[in-house]
């Protein structure tokens, strides 16, 4: 098998599929291997999703604006990975992130309409994508609702949770200080505070402008303790 086909196996999306189903799959439907440099834009924050684009090779730096909630947040995802397939379907259709090549990156594409015929050719791609959509639907709501409720620690933390992509690393959070504590509903010094206790634990590190992770699932357990 090639080292390309075996790219294909791991993704996100292709798990449980055979060698033999993906051979035939690159045959019959346009397949589209792309390579971008350092710092070459993959797609742009509000860009229609009419892809579904594979992260093959590589790594790639997502910066996501949240204009109501004035912050943003910068991660990076590693192959393998998906960039927002949840995109290519419901009432909004477009990229929520400005994804940039972080060196040397390579990206799988394909059409909305060829990777529909593709989920509809075995139960195995069908249940991948239900199973992915699922999850991010069902772990939504219940998460924006912590974030009303608890500490200003775990109402910070969960919310971290909210607007992090699973399985990315290198998470910067770049807010106003008033803008942050607005958002968490207290008072500037119960912030600082709560701030203070995580960095003191080495799981972040902050100033006045940028809040960067250094311990995600430091910060997850926080909330199960």
């Amino acid at each position: 098998m090639t080292n390309k086909y075996q790219q294909l196996m791991q993704l996100p999306l292709f798990q449980g599929i055979s060698a033999e189903k993906i051979t035939a799959l690159v045959e019959k439907l346009p397949f589209h291997f792309l390579k971008f440099s350092n710092g070459e834009q993959i797609v742009q924050a509000g860009e229609p999703c009419t892809h579904i684009k594979f992260i093959v090779s590589g790594r790639v730096r997502l910066t996501t604006p949240f204009p109501r909630l004035k912050v943003s947040i910068h991660q990076t995802l590693i192959s393998p990975h998906v960039l927002a397939p949840d995109c290519m379907f419901g009432l909004e259709n477009n990229y929520p992130y400005t994804a940039v090549a972080l060196g040397t990156c390579g990206i799988l594409q394909l059409r909305k309409s060829d990777y529909i015929k593709m989920v509809g050719s075995d139960k195995v791609f069908l249940f991948n994508i239900l199973n992915y959509l699922s999850t991010g639907s069902q772990r939504g709501p219940a998460l924006a609702l912590a974030v009303k409720k608890g500490t200003v620690t775990e109402r910070l933390i969960t919310m971290l949770e909210l607007l992090v992509v699973n399985g990315a690393a290198d998470i910067v959070l770049n807010y106003k200080q008033k803008d942050l504590c607005t958002l968490l509903g207290s008072q500037r010094a119960t912030v600082i505070s709560s701030l203070d206790r995580l960095s003191e634990a080495g799981l972040l590190e902050y100033d006045s402008k940028e809040m960067r992770v250094l311990d995600l699932d430091g910060l997850l357990n926080q909330l199960n303790d």
